[in-house]
């Protein structure tokens, strides 16, 4: 019985967002013709809430929400370096992405590439950094699978064999003819059903933990029994590593496709500036995540050897009534769909903007160039299922840790290049081919572990930027030396970092 209404609660989450979907098009229809600015980006027209809802639902991921509890479950306060990381992503998006939609918007440009593009006049290094997108989006959205038969298995709800496989196909499959259809509008519908499941549902499950352990500080007491008392507080010799990927990942992360393909969508740099204010609500429940995993230390859940992720989802299992479990499991699973969906659309338009136009049909109409963005869609949501069934979890974990280094190292072409374009784009492709080397080359050596150790413990992707960064500054000095010429700068930013005053009001200057 109990079975039966988790798994209907569970359906109606998902049957929601089915629902949902289909009503995409009503998201501020267009009369335009058909184009890449209409289908990946919504023609530029999402307001503050909705950007916050979509913006929000690409960033916490249900990997995300799987991974740091399961983290912290088997490590501890280690897990916790999560919340800074997202919490220094908001002022990030608060200056990055408002300046880059405003030159985005100019110019007609839908990728990060596209700006490259015609900030250094440098097709091969706008090539890179699309390719390096790509790149690095396809393990993080096969991630959204795992998280999804992670949860769903310690559930119950996934069946065994080729019948939970169909399940797994059918519900992308759903995802896969709205984005078609209806391209970024919507992940970006859904996205509101997300927010309202995962709020609600964690909210209620963090209550009843609470109540039924009797307070946070039983939780944390339970756990360190479990745990040790010293897992539960960094170390020194941590803190370095804990600082260092806070940073680096918030580095990387507003440098991913699906992430600023997100930002693009939005109706203007106003409503990107309010949303970052407000993106803080959504890492506080990945900390109420990250407090799960602590108590399923507590009440002696034991989660199977390499599949720390179950544990939150074995806790919701064994403590929740059968339909807030189901709610949760529910919730869980959109929030892996709003993701898929949008790296899915932003995979495909760096395809076709900087790869397919750029190199294979220049000619290209908006109405090609949509129809290939579709396919190409596709396409990436059939291979992140053949890449879940075929290879092992943690191939894929490997893969995304390792996205994580690479996608850091547009950093220096992508943001810097937002406030100087004094950097030479041959120097930037040889700062980016030392970092991609350096940082994959680390990453290995730990045995795909994405802290170096040594003296101090530093994340690899950080050192690899240090080094792309320098090896760019030294190759545009000599470069400069030796009057090796530049592409021309089509974006209109000044050369150098230059502020903006505010125009003063008075009786003159209403």
């Amino acid at each position: 019985m109990a079975g039966t209404a988790m798994t209907a609660t569970f359906l109606a989450v998902i049957g929601g967002a089915s629902l949902l979907a289909v009503t995409a098009r009503r998201l501020r229809p267009s009369d335009r013709l058909p184009s890449l600015e209409g289908w990946a980006l919504a023609d530029r027209s999402l307001g503050p809430v909705w950007t916050w809802l979509l913006l929000g639902g690409t960033i916490f991921t249900a990997y995300t929400f799987t991974a740091v509890p399961g983290l912290a479950y088997g490590n501890g306060a280690a897990a916790f370096f999560a919340v800074p990381y997202t919490v220094v992503v908001a002022p990030l998006a608060f200056v990055l992405l408002s300046r880059l939609w405003e030159v985005a918007r100019r110019h007609g440009y839908v990728t990060a590439a596209d700006f490259v593009r015609g900030r250094y006049g440098s097709p091969p290094l706008a090539l890179v950094v699309a390719l390096t997108g790509i790149l690095a989006t396809m393990p993080y959205l096969a991630l959204q699978l795992l998280g999804i038969r992670a949860v769903l298995t310690a559930g119950g709800v996934y069946p065994r064999g080729a019948a939970g496989d169909l399940v797994m196909v059918a519900l992308f499959a759903g995802l896969a003819v709205a984005t078609y259809r209806h391209g970024l509008r919507a992940p970006a519908v859904i996205s509101a059903l997300k927010a309202v499941a995962v709020f609600v549902s964690l909210t209620a499950v963090t209550w009843l933990v609470l109540e039924r352990l009797g307070g946070p500080g039983r939780v944390f007491d339970g756990a360190a029994a479990r745990l040790g008392e010293p897992a539960l507080i960094l170390t020194p010799e941590q803190q370095p590593a804990y600082a260092t990927l806070a940073l680096g990942s918030a580095l990387a992360l507003l440098m991913y496709p699906h992430v600023l393909t997100a930002g693009f969508a939005a109706d203007g740099p106003r409503t990107l500036r309010r949303t970052a204010v407000a993106l803080p609500a959504w890492t506080g429940l990945l900390a109420l995540f990250g407090f799960l995993g602590i108590a399923a230390l507590a009440t002696g859940v034991r989660a199977p050897r390499g599949g720390a992720e179950a544990a939150v989802p074995m806790l919701v299992d064994g403590l929740m009534p059968a339909p807030l479990a189901g709610l949760v499991f529910g919730a869980i699973t959109v929030g892996a769909l709003v993701p898929a969906a949008v790296m899915s659309i932003a995979a495909a338009t760096s395809f076709v903007r900087n790869v397919y136009v750029e190199y294979v049909q220049p000619t290209a109409t908006p109405k090609r160039q949509v129809r290939i963005a579709k396919a190409v869609s596709l396409t990436a949501k059939a291979g992140a299922v053949a890449f879940v069934f075929g290879l092992r979890d943690q191939d894929a974990v490997n893969l995304q840790l390792l996205g994580g280094v690479w996608i850091l190292q547009i950093f220096p072409a992508v943001a810097v290049g937002l406030f100087t374009g004094r950097l030479h784009p041959r120097a930037l492709l040889a700062g980016w081919a030392a970092g991609m080397v350096s940082g994959t080359w680390l990453v290995v050596r730990e045995g795909f572990s994405s802290v170096v150790t040594g003296p101090v413990q530093i994340y690899a992707g950080l050192l690899a930027l240090v080094l792309n960064l320098t090896v760019a500054l030294a190759g545009t000095w000599a470069l400069e030396r030796l009057g090796v010429p530049r592409g021309a700068d089509l974006t209109d930013l000044p050369p150098r970092l230059a502020v903006r005053r505010r125009p003063e009001t008075g009786a003159n200057n209403p």
